[in-house]
C-alpha cells in the first residue's frame, strides 16, 4: 500500500489551515445552525495514517468534531436528536458520504449512512446513540455543553457516552473514505436517538420501520465494552460486550384512605408503600453463577495478584460455598451485579401538599435480569416478599430477555489481534454488561453485535459516564480512533 507524506495528511486532516487549528482550551460551537469547523477542500487523496504522528493528527481532528458535538445539547427528555443528526450529515457530506436522516417525532431523529463495498461479505454496523442523560451544571467544572477542551481533556456530557465513542465511529468511516480503502463489506454508520430513555423512536423503531435497512449485516459495533486501566494507566484487560442483563422496570402502587395530613389514617397509602420498600430494599435475591460470568471471572484470575481472590475468580462455583469469599465478593458492587438478579429502588412519590394524605404512593424500582431468568417467576417472588394485596407491584413496560452474541468470528478476532497490538500478551475477555444497550435489537435480527470501548479508563474516569466532569482525554481519544479503524478495517478492507 502507498502512503503520502505527513503533511499531505494534515493538510487533508484539515490540520494545516489557521481556522482548523485546536487552541488548548477552544469550546465547542453551539449547534447546528453555527458553521462547524471542518474540513477545508482536500487537495491530495491521503492515504491511511501508519505513523503515531499522523494518528495525532486525526486525533486533533477527533477533538475539534467531539467538542463540537457535546456543544450540541441532546439531553434526554426532550433528546431534540434532529439537531445532533443535521450536524452528523453535514460532517459526512464534507466527504462526500451521503447521510439520510429519520424524523419519527418532530425534533427526534436517527440517522444512517453506508459506506459501500464490493459485497462479496456482509456489512458491518458501526451504531451509536445521540441523546445523552441530564447533567447538573451547578455540579460540574465547566459547562456540561460547552465543549470545552483543557487540560488534556474534551470536557462535556456525552464526552464517554457516548458521543466521544460515535466519534471514533465516524473518524473511522472518513478514513475508509478519504484513503480510497477497496472494501468486501458495506460499513454502515447508525446514530439513534432516545437509548438513554430505554426505549422510544431509536434503535427500536429503525428496525421495526426499516429492517431493509440492517438486516442484511453480519457484525454490529456498539457501547458496552471496556478497556479497564490502572491509576497510571497501564491497560489491564480489554473487555468486549457480548451479552448484558435484561431491564425489568417495575412501578410499585400502594392505595389507601387519602384525607388531611392532621387527622392520621390507619390505611395511609405512603405508610403501606414505605413497609413494601423496607421489605424489598432488606430482600437479598439468590446468587447465581450464569456461564458468561464464570469465562469472565476465570479470565479475571489470570491478572489477580491477591492469592485468595485469584482462587475464587478461578472457580467462583466453589467460592460462593465459602461465606467469607461471599462476603468479598458481593462487596464489590460489579461483581455483586453480576452473580444476581438486582433490584435498585430509584423512584418515589407521594402527595405534592405536606398536608394532604394521598389516595395512592407510588415507587420505581429499576430491577436487572441475569439471562435465562424468567420475569414472572421472579415478579411473583417480590409479590410474595412484600405480602401485601393493597400494594401492586406492576411492569413498566415490555421485558426483552438477554441476548448474547458468539465469539467465534472474524470480528472477535480482530478485536483480539488489536488489542495484542497495542498490550502484548493482552487479556481480551467478555465481561457480561450490568446495564443494557440497543444491542439487543440487532442481536434478535441474527447481526453479531459487541461492545466495543475505544478508550482505556481508570476507575476516575470511568465515574464520569452519567456522573459529573465526564470528560475524555486527548491521549485517550487518538488511541481510540485508532484502535477502532485498526478493528473495522481488519474485517472490511479487502
Amino acid at each position: 500500500m502507498r502512503f503520502v507524506s505527513l503533511l499531505a495528511l494534515l493538510v487533508a486532516a484539515g490540520c494545516a489551515h489557521p481556522r482548523n487549528a485546536l487552541a488548548p482550551s477552544q469550546p465547542g460551537l453551539s449547534g447546528p445552525s453555527s458553521q462547524p469547523v471542518l474540513l477545508p477542500p482536500r487537495l491530495l487523496q491521503p492515504e491511511v495514517p501508519r505513523t503515531e504522528a499522523q494518528w495525532r493528527a486525526v486525533g486533533r481532528e477527533a477533538a475539534t468534531l467531539l467538542s463540537q458535538y457535546v456543544a450540541i445539547n441532546t439531553t434526554n427528555p426532550p433528546g431534540n436528536e434532529l439537531n445532533a443528526a443535521e450536524w452528523l450529515k453535514a460532517v459526512l457530506a464534507r466527504d462526500g458520504i451521503e447521510a439520510q436522516i429519520f424524523e419519527p417525532k418532530p425534533g427526534k431523529a436517527n440517522l444512517y449512512a453506508r459506506l459501500p463495498g464490493d459485497g462479496s461479505a456482509r456489512p458491518l454496523i458501526l451504531l451509536n446513540h445521540m441523546d445523552v442523560v441530564l447533567a447538573s451544571p451547578e455540579y460540574w467544572k465547566v459547562d456540561p455543553f460547552s465543549g470545552a477542551v483543557q487540560d488534556g481533556y474534551v470536557w462535556g456530557r456525552g464526552a464517554l457516552d457516548m458521543k466521544g465513542e460515535a466519534v471514533t465511529q465516524l473518524m473511522t468511516l472518513l478514513t475508509l473514505k478519504r484513503a480510497a480503502v477497496a472494501l468486501k463489506r458495506d460499513v454502515i454508520f447508525l446514530a439513534t436517538a432516545d437509548e438513554e430513555i430505554g426505549g422510544g423512536v431509536g434503535a427500536s423503531w429503525f428496525v421495526e420501520q426499516h429492517p431493509e435497512l440492517v438486516r442484511d449485516a453480519e457484525f454490529l459495533i456498539n457501547e458496552g465494552g471496556t478497556i479497564r486501566a490502572d491509576a497510571s494507566g497501564r491497560i489491564e484487560y480489554y473487555g468486549v460486550g457480548t451479552t448484558e442483563k435484561s431491564p425489568f422496570w417495575l412501578d410499585v402502587t400502594a392505595r389507601g384512605t387519602p384525607g388531611h395530613g392532621s387527622r392520621p389514617t390507619p390505611d395511609n397509602p405512603v405508610h403501606r408503600l414505605v413497609r413494601a420498600l423496607n421489605r424489598i430494599a432488606g430482600y437479598q435475591t439468590p446468587l447465581i453463577v450464569t456461564p458468561a460470568v464464570e469465562r469472565y471471572l476465570r479470565d479475571l484470575a489470570a491478572i489477580e495478584t491477591d492469592p485468595n481472590r485469584r482462587a475464587w475468580l478461578a472457580d467462583v462455583r466453589a467460592a460462593l460455598r465459602d461465606t467469607t469469599a461471599v462476603r468479598v465478593l458481593t462487596g464489590d458492587l460489579t461483581y455483586n451485579a453480576l452473580l444476581r438478579n438486582t433490584i435498585s429502588i430509584t423512584g418515589l412519590q407521594g402527595s405534592d401538599k405536606t398536608n394532604v394524605i394521598p389516595p395512592l404512593a407510588r415507587a420505581a424500582l429499576d430491577v436487572r435480569l441475569l439471562p435465562g431468568q424468567d420475569p414472572q417467576a421472579f415478579l411473583a417472588d417480590l409479590v410474595r416478599v412484600v405480602g401485601d394485596t393493597a400494594v401492586a407491584i406492576a411492569p413498566q413496560g415490555p421485558n426483552w430477555p438477554a441476548t448474547e452474541s458468539p465469539t467465534d468470528t472474524d470480528l472477535f478476532r480482530a478485536i483480539v489481534a488489536a488489542a495484542r497490538e497495542r498490550t502484548a500478551n493482552a487479556v481480551v475477555t467478555t465481561p457480561p454488561l450490568a446495564g443494557f444497550t440497543d444491542s439487543h435489537y440487532f442481536r434478535r435480527l441474527g447481526i453479531v453485535s459487541y461492545g466495543l470501548a475505544p478508550f482505556p479508563l481508570d476507575q476516575a474516569e470511568a465515574r464520569g459516564v452519567h456522573g459529573n466532569d465526564e470528560r475524555v482525554s486527548l491521549d485517550d481519544l487518538t488511541f481510540g480512533v485508532h484502535f477502532v479503524y485498526d478493528v473495522v478495517a481488519r474485517v472490511v478492507a479487502k
